[in-house]
């Protein structure tokens, strides 16, 4: 077949994230099954506007906020007639190609997460009311015009919520470090989180469950890792016992993700919770809130999901942790989700149900 596959950012974009690995691994193993993809992302600052990656060819126009103009603007130039589907992977803004893709084309959209109680985290109070309650509704309604393909049973519920009516839910995948660390779990009862130091990743309630366990468990030290605006305030404000790494490179994060008894995530909505599943395939189980995606890779982890505040999470600690530290926890096989072989070929048969026949394949489209 040949795919166009639309994404406001593509794995080279500094602000690539979970979405952007899954979109690459995708790709990449369709390309390898002799189908011809072209990704088209907004530019990046050093790329070219046209190259080819992993065998799939990227066409780079626009910004984050233009990019879907230009997307319109290069499906009309060059897009028609040289596809056999679109799919329109929302992050947030979904391209709305079903709308405007006028040569027969079918799409489907892919999307990993809805926004909704993030908006404050990210935009001003006036702008977070307008886009959760005005703009990201009528987006979703609209897009809900198309079917529908979405990462996990919140991500779908999510959606059904805003009207969609054929939505598919397709697993998340991962692929474990070549080699896991072989380490022995920490004398001392240890704690991880890993993330952004960012508001809606709620590091703050991290820092504060520990404070509030500690009164129990005098010993429970705390590794926070992950980078972030916050990252100075915090560390400053640190209480003792926790430490505050940083960024760091994967291997000293699978390390103290393997040493340390449980690891924690507190985010107020994920599209799925990747770090729950690097830790469990490390052998380290997670507490999470009981939110919208980690609710999902927490339980298919085996994880324990708690009300979303500290004052829960800290009562889990005390309750989990000295069993955690008599018998640690094992590894789980990919941390609950499926191997990236097996998530291509899942989507490639939800996108090949709705895919017109392919026609003798025409030569790439030029980039502009």
């Amino acid at each position: 077949m040949r795919i166009l596959v639309l994404n406001w950012r593509d794995l080279r974009h500094p602000a690539a994230g979970g979405a952007e690995v899954y979109t690459e691994q995708v790709l990449r193993r369709w390309v390898a099954a002799g189908h011809q993809v072209t990704l088209f992302a907004a530019a990046v600052a050093g790329r070219p506007a046209t190259e080819i990656v992993d065998g799939y060819r990227i066409v780079r126009a626009g910004s984050r906020f233009t990019v879907y103009r230009e997307a319109r603007r290069w499906w009309q130039r060059w897009g028609r007639g040289r596809f056999d589907v679109v799919v329109d992977e929302t992050n947030t803004v979904p391209f709305l190609a079903h709308e405007w893709v006028d040569d027969g084309t079918p799409t489907i959209a892919l999307v990993h997460q809805t926004c909704e109680d993030i908006w404050p985290h990210h935009v001003p109070p006036l702008a977070a009311q307008l886009g959760r309650h005005v703009l990201e509704p009528w987006w979703l309604r609209r897009l809900g015009g198309a079917p529908i393909l979405a990462v996990s049973d919140s991500t779908r519920e999510a959606l059904t919520r805003f009207g969609a009516r054929d939505v598919t839910v397709v697993p998340e995948g991962y692929e474990p470090p070549a080699a896991l660390p072989v380490v022995a779990k920490e004398e001392q009862p240890t704690v991880v989180f890993c993330g952004r130091m960012v508001s809606y990743k709620r590091p703050g309630d991290v820092v504060r469950a520990v404070e509030l366990s500690r009164r129990e468990i005098p010993g429970l030290r705390l590794w926070m890792i992950g980078g972030g605006p916050l990252l100075n305030r915090l560390r400053e404000r640190a209480p003792a016992g926790v430490e505050f790494l940083g960024r760091v490179d994967e291997g000293v994060k699978h390390d103290r993700m393997a040493r340390a008894h449980v690891h924690v995530a507190t985010s107020v909505r994920e599209g799925w919770g990747l770090v729950v599943t690097e830790a469990a395939a490390l052998g380290t189980p997670t507490i999470a809130y009981d939110v919208p995606g980690l609710r999902d890779s927490a339980r298919a982890a085996g994880g324990i999901v708690v009300p979303p505040r500290p004052e829960a999470l800290a009562r889990w600690l005390c309750e989990l942790l000295p069993g955690l530290r008599r018998q640690p926890g094992e590894g789980v096989p990919y941390g609950g989700a499926r191997p990236w072989d097996e998530v291509a070929d899942t989507l490639l048969a939800a996108v090949q149900r709705h895919a017109r026949v392919p026609g003798a394949a025409a030569p790439l489209a030029p980039a502009a």
